[in-house]
């Protein structure tokens, strides 16, 4: 009698994992944060290089990278001089970049949701049978059920079925 070598067998939620994963919403889900996080990135140079300039020029030449508050009390001419310094802040600008990042992002994943709905609303419309097809359905089913012979009527001595 030979023995085989060979791989030890895999425990029973190996299966159970490679069936999670391989089933369709998973990776569709995967997707869609892969295609989430490049879009993140395109928002926030969005954000940093085109609207934060133009924000600034109309609030008076305002960088909001460098709007901050030093909690020490000392005042540091840039973000960077306060971190370098080791000063705790609270940054406001970099606050007020996340929620226009935010709004933007909303803004995004709203229209391509309405877009979306639109689209598989004209999917579910063009699959449903239009209601003249039901009409006429309807009729070929009272016509079909008037060519089959009536049943024999019940006798008084039998019982009526309840």
């Amino acid at each position: 009698m030979q023995r085989r070598i060979g791989l030890p067998k895999a425990p029973s939620w190996v299966g159970e994992f490679k069936a999670f994963i391989m089933r369709g919403n998973v990776v569709d889900l995967a997707v869609g944060i892969i295609i989430g996080v490049a879009f993140t990135g395109i928002v926030n140079s969005l954000v940093k290089d085109i609207f934060n300039p133009v924000l600034g020029v109309v609030a008076g030449g305002i960088d909001f990278t460098n709007v901050f508050i030093a909690l020490n009390g000392r005042h540091y001419d840039t973000l960077e001089a306060a971190r370098q310094a080791g000063a705790p802040t609270l940054n406001v600008g970099l606050f007020i970049n996340a929620v226009i990042n935010f709004v933007i992002i909303a803004f995004c994943v709203f229209w391509v949701v309405k877009a979306m709905s639109r689209f598989v609303a004209r999917e579910q419309a063009a699959a449903a049978p239009p209601p003249h097809e039901e009409v006429l359905l309807g009729e070929i089913r009272d016509m079909l059920r008037d060519r089959l012979p009536a049943p024999p009527p019940a006798s008084p001595s039998a019982p009526s079925p309840v």
